[in-house]
């Protein structure tokens, strides 16, 4: 936590909730990533370009920040290839099975007070902890 940044921690979360908010007032839709993507997998006519539109502005905005300010996360060469891959596969089935992502729940759900998304959410904090001890202390990787 050496690199921790409260300032900028707090505009950041200060963007995300503002964006969330004004997607939902705008648009009707929560800004749920996992299922804004799997929508992209059972193409319905005219809703399609927003989901592109949505998911283009989280990379443009990420690719933006890095251009502006210089700072690129630092490449893991030595992470287990099997490791990640099998990580993927698990956030994808983790999503399918509390039918979102920490965004859909941990942002939008919890920002409207819903009791789902607040299991959901501490679900996926608790397996984020066991997650990290597993790796961290039983596959030694760092």
């Amino acid at each position: 936590m050496e690199t921790f940044t409260p300032v900028t921690a707090l505009i950041g979360g200060l963007l995300i909730g503002t964006a969330a908010t004004l997607f939902l007032w705008l648009n009707g839709r929560i800004a749920g990533v996992s299922n804004i993507v799997a929508g992209l997998l059972e193409i319905r006519r005219g809703d399609v370009l927003w989901r592109l539109l949505f998911l283009c502005g989280l990379v443009a905005g990420a690719s933006l920040y890095y251009l502006a300010f210089g700072e690129v996360p630092l490449h893991r060469a030595d992470f287990p290839a099997w490791l990640l891959a099998a990580a993927g596969l698990l956030v994808g089935f983790g999503t399918s099975l509390g039918s979102g992502c920490t965004s859909g729940h941990g942002v939008c759900g919890l920002g409207r007070l819903s009791v789902r998304s607040l299991v959901a959410t501490s679900v996926f904090v608790a397996v984020g902890i066991v997650t990290t001890f597993v790796v961290r202390h039983i596959f030694g990787v760092y």
